[in-house]
C-alpha cells in the first residue's frame, strides 16, 4: 500500500526551529552553563533570529520544570515577530477546554494566523493517568476546540467535560476553515489512533528511515480508515559544519561531559522518560556503531543525555541537505530543528542549508489564514 501524505503534491517543506523554554539549552550535554539557561532574552533571542532568518515555524515546548510558561512567553514574543509561525505546546487538561480555545484565539489573532498546536498527553504534574485515559482526555479536548472553530455553540459531553455554552463568539481564532493546525506525536495505539482521527501534522523522533516508513504507514492506513489524510513531520536535531570532518568533531565535544549514568537519571526523570516513544530512541541509540551512527550522517548520541528526541542530522552542509531532501521524498513535510546551543545552531544551519530549501507555512498551504481581517469579534466583527 502507498502512504498517502496530504501536502506531498507541494514542493519544500515547513522547516521549523526549537525555542528552549524548558532550561533545555548549553554548550555541552550534562552541563549547565548559566549563560544558556531559560530566561526571556535568551529564548526570545533564539526565536526572533530563526524568525530573521527564514525558518517558517518554531516550537515551544511545555514542561513542569525550571523555565518560561508556553502561553506567557507565547504572547510577549508574538507581536515581534515578522514572518514565523509559532508552535505551541498544550498539555492537554491544564485548561478547561473554553478558557483554552480562549487564549489560543487571544494569541492567533496577536500573531494574524501564525499559531499552530502542538498537542501533547502527558501526565499533569503529580498526576499518574493510564495512557488510554490521557488520550481520551485529549480527543474530548481537541473535539471541543473543534466546535469552538466551526459551530456556534458548544454541546458535549464525555467522561471528563460536560459542557453547553449558547455561543462561541469568544473563541473564535484569527484563522478560518477549521481553526489552528494540531500537529501531533505520539507511538502507543491510542495516540495514533488519536491522530489519525483529529490532527494534521504527525511528528515523528529520528529513527532509520525504514522505520519511519513504517511509522508513516501506519498512520497513513489509520487515517484513512477516517477518511482522511494527514501530514508528516520530523523532529530531530542537527550539527552542520562547513566539513563532515568538523560535524563529527562538535558532535563528539558537545559529549565531552556525558556520564551514561547521569543521563540516565535525567531520561528518567523527565516527564516522558518511561514513554514507548523514549524506548523507541533507546533501541535506535542500541542499534547505531561504535561512534553512535545508526545510518549514513544520522547520529544517535544526544539520546545518551536527552530524553524525547535522541538523534541529529550531521555533516557538511551537502550530506545534511541530502539527507533531509531523502526524508522529503518519503513525504516528510514538515521538520522541527534544533542544535546546540540553540542559537548558534540556528545560525549555522540558517547560513549552511535553510537558503537552499523551498519552504511553505503550513497553515497558509492548508487554507487557514483568511486573505483580510477575518469577521471574528477580535477581528473585523462585531464587539457582541
Amino acid at each position: 500500500m502507498s502512504i498517502n501524505v496530504r501536502s506531498r503534491h507541494l514542493e519544500g517543506a515547513e522547516v521549523a526551529w526549537f525555542a528552549p523554554l524548558c532550561n533545555g539549552d548549553d554548550e555541552f550535554l550534562s552541563r549547565h552553563d548559566f549563560r544558556y539557561k531559560s530566561n526571556w532574552s535568551n529564548t526570545s533571542n533564539v526565536l526572533l533570529t530563526a524568525d530573521r532568518l527564514g525558518y517558517r515555524n518554531i516550537l515551544c515546548p511545555s514542561s513542569y520544570q525550571v523555565g518560561q510558561d508556553v502561553w506567557t512567553f507565547g504572547s510577549a514574543v508574538a507581536p515581534l515577530t515578522q514572518q514565523i509561525n509559532i508552535l505551541t505546546a498544550i498539555r492537554c487538561g491544564e485548561l478547561h477546554p473554553p478558557m483554552l480555545a480562549r487564549s489560543i484565539a487571544t494569541l492567533d489573532h496577536i500573531l494574524r494566523g501564525r499559531l499552530t498546536i502542538n498537542i501533547i498527553s502527558s501526565n499533569m504534574p503529580g498526576e499518574e493517568l493510564e495512557s488510554a485515559a490521557r488520550y481520551q482526555r485529549s480527543r474530548e479536548v481537541i473535539e471541543i476546540l473543534k466546535q469552538c472553530w466551526t459551530q456556534g455553540h458548544i454541546d458535549f459531553k464525555g467522561e471528563f467535560y460536560n459542557i453547553q455554552l449558547p455561543t462561541t463568539d469568544p473563541v473564535k481564532p484569527y484563522q478560518q476553515n477549521g481553526g489552528p493546525l494540531l500537529y501531533f506525536g505520539g507511538y502507543s495505539p491510542p495516540g495514533v489512533d488519536l491522530c489519525a482521527e483529529h490532527c494534521d501534522v504527525y511528528l515523528m523522533w529520528p529513527e532509520t528511515e525504514d522505520k519511519l516508513q513504517q511509522l508513516m504507514q501506519n498512520m497513513s492506513d489509520k487515517a484513512a480508515n477516517y477518511g482522511r489524510e494527514v501530514d508528516f513531520g520530523l523532529r530531530v536535531h542537527v550539527i552542520v559544519r562547513e566539513t563532515e570532518v568538523e560535524a563529527r568533531a562538535a558532535a563528539r565535544r558537545l559529549m565531552t561531559y556525558v556520564d551514561d549514568q547521569r543521563g540516565e537519571e535525567i531520561r528518567l526523570r523527565a516527564q516522558d522518560g518511561k514513554s514507548y516513544g523514549v524506548s523507541r530512541q533507546t533501541a535506535v541509540r542500541e542499534q547505531a556503531d561504535d561512534e553512535g551512527f545508526v545510518e549514513d550522517h544520522l547520529w544517535t548520541g544526544i539520546g545518551r543525555a536527552r530524553s524525547g528526541c535522541g538523534a541529529a542530522i550531521v555533516g557538511d552542509p551537502d550530506q545534511v541537505l541530502a539527507k533531509i531532501q531523502r526524508y522529503m521524498d518519503m513525504g516528510i513535510r514538515a521538520f522541527i530543528l534544533s542544535g546546540y546551543p540553540h542559537l548558534d545552531e540556528c545560525n549555522l544551519f540558517g547560513r549552511y542549508v535553510l537558503p537552499r530549501i523551498k519552504t511553505f507555512s503550513m497553515p497558509v498551504v492548508q487554507g487557514r489564514q483568511p486573505v483580510g481581517m477575518p469577521g471574528t469579534p477580535l477581528g473585523a466583527g462585531e464587539r457582541g
